[in-house]
C-alpha cells in the first residue's frame, strides 16, 4: 500500500469508506427507463416562450436567496396550507441532507423501511446518524407495523422517513398504519411524496398536524428533473431551524425562473402525468401477461417486476443488448431478489421494452 493509500485509509471516515458512491449508468443511445423520469418534452411553442423568459435573466447576479416568487407559485399550484412554511432544496436529496444535519447528534437514529430510498440511509450516515431500516412484509411490501413500532420504542428515532408511494416497490402504505407511526414517533416524521403526481393519496394537507409531521416533494418526477427542485412543507418553527443548514443561494436563477414558468403552465404537466398513468395501467397488464414475470401494482411512474430465480442479471443484460436500460435491483435487498424496475415511458418506449423483455426471457 502506498503512502497515499494509507493516508486515505487513515483520514476518511470508516462509515464513508464502507459506502459505495451513487451509480448513474451511461444511457446514451438506449431507451432510458431506469430513472423514473417523465419521458415527455414540452411542446415547441412552450419551449419558445420559456426561451424568451430566460433571455431576460442576468447571470452575473446571485439568485433571490429566498426564491419568494417560486415559493408563491408552488403554494398556488399545489394548494399548500397557509399555516405551513415552505423550504426549497436542490432536489429532495439536499432536503434530506439538511434534515439529517439539523438533527444529527452522535448516537441519534434515522429510521426508515427497507427496501426503500437509498439516500435516507446514505445521507443519514454522512451526517453521523445511526441508520435503522425496518424490513417490509415480503408478500406485498406493506408496512410491518408491529416491527416499526417496536423499532421506534427501542431506538427513539430523531428522524423517520416514509415514502408514499414507496420507492422502489411502488406501493402505497396503509394510511392508518402511517398515522399510528406518526403518532408514536418521538422525533420528526417526513412523508416523502416524490411520486405524488401519479397517485391520488397525499398527506400534504396534514403537514404540521400533528406538529412533528413534514411533507417532502419534488418536481423531478412530473417532468422537471433537470431543474433539481424539491420542497419541504411543515410548521414554520421546524422549517426555520432546518433552514439554518441550507447553503446560501441553493436554488439557482435558472431553476427559479424555469420552475415558476412551468407551474404557470401546469396544465401541460398534468396532461403528461395523466398519459403516464394511462400507460402505467397498460404496461402493468402487459407485464402480467408474460410467463415467468410477476409484476407488482404501482402508484408511481415505475413498475417493479420479478423474473425467474437467478435470472435477473441475465434479463437485465438481455434488455441492455437490445437497447433498453432498466434498473437492476437484484442484490440491493433480500426482498428484491430477482427483481428489476422499469420506468413508464412513452407508448413506443414501453412497446420496445416489452419486445426486448420477451426476447430476453
Amino acid at each position: 500500500m502506498g503512502a497515499g493509500d494509507a493516508r486515505v485509509e487513515q483520514w476518511v471516515r470508516p462509515e464513508v469508506r464502507a459506502l459505495r458512491a451513487y451509480q448513474v449508468p451511461d444511457a446514451r443511445g438506449l431507451v432510458k427507463l431506469d430513472a423514473m423520469e417523465n419521458p415527455f418534452t414540452w411542446p415547441e411553442a412552450l419551449r419558445q416562450q420559456w426561451s424568451e423568459v430566460l433571455r431576460g435573466l442576468h447571470l452575473n447576479r446571485y439568485p433571490d436567496p429566498r426564491a419568494e416568487e417560486l415559493v408563491g407559485s408552488l403554494r398556488t399550484a399545489f394548494a399548500i396550507p397557509e399555516r405551513s412554511a415552505v423550504l426549497l432544496g436542490n432536489g429532495s436529496d439536499e432536503l434530506i441532507q439538511m434534515l439529517a444535519i439539523t438533527l444529527a447528534v452522535p448516537g441519534r437514529t434515522l429510521l426508515s423501511v427497507d427496501p426503500g430510498f437509498v439516500m435516507y440511509r446514505m445521507l443519514g450516515i454522512f451526517a453521523g446518524m445511526d441508520y435503522v431500516g425496518v424490513t417490509l412484509r415480503a408478500e406485498d411490501f406493506s408496512l410491518n407495523l408491529p416491527a416499526v413500532l417496536t423499532a421506534i420504542e427501542r431506538h427513539r428515532p430523531a428522524l423517520l422517513f416514509l415514502a408514499y408511494p414507496n420507492n422502489p416497490t411502488g406501493n402505497l402504505f396503509s394510511a392508518g398504519d402511517m398515522e399510528e407511526i406518526i403518532q408514536s414517533a418521538p422525533g420528526l416524521v417526513v412523508v416523502d411524496e416524490a411520486y405524488a403526481p401519479f397517485t391520488d393519496a397525499s398527506f400534504l394537507q396534514r403537514a404540521g398536524v400533528p406538529h412533528n409531521l413534514l411533507v417532502m416533494r419534488t418536481l423531478s418526477k412530473m417532468g422537471l428533473a433537470g431543474l433539481r427542485l424539491g420542497y419541504l412543507v411543515g410548521p414554520p418553527d421546524w422549517l426555520g431551524e432546518i433552514d439554518k443548514t441550507r447553503l446560501p443561494y441553493n436554488i439557482n436563477v435558472l431553476t427559479q425562473v424555469s420552475a415558476a414558468f412551468a407551474l404557470r403552465h401546469a396544465e401541460v404537466l398534468e396532461r403528461q402525468t395523466a398519459a403516464i398513468r394511462t400507460e402505467r395501467a397498460r404496461l402493468l397488464e402487459d407485464l402480467r401477461g408474460l410467463d415467468g414475470v410477476r409484476a407488482y401494482p404501482s402508484e408511481a411512474n415505475f413498475i417493479l417486476f420479478r423474473v425467474g430465480t437467478g435470472r435477473a442479471r441475465a434479463v437485465f443484460d438481455g434488455l441492455l443488448q437490445r437497447g433498453v436500460l432498466v434498473k437492476l435491483l437484484d442484490g440491493a435487498h433480500p426482498l428484491l431478489c430477482d427483481c428489476l424496475r422499469v420506468t413508464v415511458g412513452l407508448s413506443e418506449e414501453n412497446a420496445a421494452f416489452l419486445s426486448a423483455l420477451r426476447a430476453a426471457l
